[in-house]
């Protein structure tokens, strides 16, 4: 049986965008790891448009265009008072509406790609705990720390030109007043706009590190009720965690705990989505804590995407856990995420910790 940190490099030699033959070599590995573990390994296979990581550029393009056309209304005299809000929620609106169906792959531009989970157990029931990390990488024009800052942005650009459109209802706005909220959204869909895919990554930290832990846990682990569920296409809208939640039903009662980036410095964080992931947060906080490092139990914050979130809303008790800073966002989903610059020593010890009775 091969040694884990020969795995775990053989894996993170790869580029593993989901949909490639490199992550399929890479699946290939952790299945003849799981397998040599003792673990029954099968593969749900399932097809997805890369074109979903479009929907955030197109949201981008519309609130410039609604920026465009609608704001320089609010300082044009003879334009009736509802007329800039009118052009501003009626683009708004049809940009909302063609970027959620990108997004969410009900509107498909280009060619679909396969790809698939790995589902590994011991037992011969149904386990009722999943520990979950997906496989695949990207690399965008801009780092996950970009894509938050674009996400605030654009939050308080909706906000401020909404604000002005109403405010013009009342009265003419001064010309630097309707520029600088066109300035805000030009800005914030500019931002947005950098969320194609650009180049390969490795992927060490997002989510090669988060592999190597559920590995780890299935060396120490021989508990027959815990599964290994290793996701694909996590980074093109969560397709893997939500084909494998259809497929199942309900997770009513299953316990997941989805292991997502964890680097070599920060605080180790567990995030829950809903009051169902309360206890299992507070168990394997107390299990982390065994390894001295600072452990946080929080919210998922906003502008984060993990696979945890659509088990949880199929009704399974779920956490994420991952370690990072801002340099560690400032890193992830660009081509500098590589292994030579990461120590996945503490990977190894989060999954043996959540191994431990």
């Amino acid at each position: 049986m091969a040694a884990l940190h020969e795995v775990a490099a053989s894996i993170l030699a790869r580029h593993r965008e989901a949909g490639t033959a490199e992550a399929e070599q890479a699946r290939d590995v952790v299945a003849r790891h799981l397998t040599t573990l003792g673990y029954r390994v099968s593969l749900q296979h399932f097809r997805f448009h890369p074109s979903a990581l479009l929907g955030f550029p197109i949201l981008g393009a519309g609130m410039g265009a609604a920026a465009l056309l609608g704001l320089p209304l609010l300082a044009l005299p003879g334009v009736p008072g509802w007329g800039a809000l009118a052009v501003w929620s009626l683009v708004l609106a049809a940009t909302v509406c063609l970027s959620v169906g990108v997004a969410a792959g009900w509107l498909n531009l280009g060619e679909a790609r396969q790809d698939a989970n790995l589902l590994a157990v011991r037992g011969d029931g149904a386990p009722r705990r999943w520990i979950v990390a997906h496989l695949d990488t990207k690399a965008q024009a801009q780092s996950m720390a970009g894509r938050l800052v674009a996400v605030w942005v654009m939050i308080v650009a909706v906000g401020c030109g909404t604000g002005l459109a109403v405010a013009r209802l009342g009265a003419l706005l001064p010309l630097w007043e309707a520029a600088t909220g066109a300035v805000l959204a030009v800005v914030a869909g500019a931002l947005a706009g950098r969320g194609r895919l650009r180049g390969t990554s490795r992927g060490a930290r997002d989510n090669g590190s988060g592999v190597v832990a559920a590995l780890a846990f299935a060396e120490a682990s021989d508990d027959a009720g815990t599964g290994i569920l290793i996701t694909g296409a996590e980074e093109f809208g969560m397709v893997g965690a939500r084909m494998f939640a259809r497929v199942q039903g309900s997770l009513e009662g299953v316990t997941v705990v989805n292991l997502d980036t964890i680097d070599a410095e920060g605080a180790l964080f567990v995030v829950r989505h809903d009051a169902r992931g309360r206890g299992v947060a507070g168990a394997v906080v107390s299990r982390l804590q065994a390894l001295g490092l600072p452990v946080r139990a929080k919210r998922l914050p906003l502008g984060i995407l993990v696979d945890s979130l659509p088990l949880a809303r199929a009704g399974a008790q779920a956490v994420t856990v991952g370690r990072l800073t801002w340099n560690t966002l400032r890193v992830i989903h660009t081509p500098a995420d590589v292994p030579e610059t990461l120590s996945l020593e503490v990977a190894k010890q989060v999954g043996r910790a959540l191994a431990t009775n």
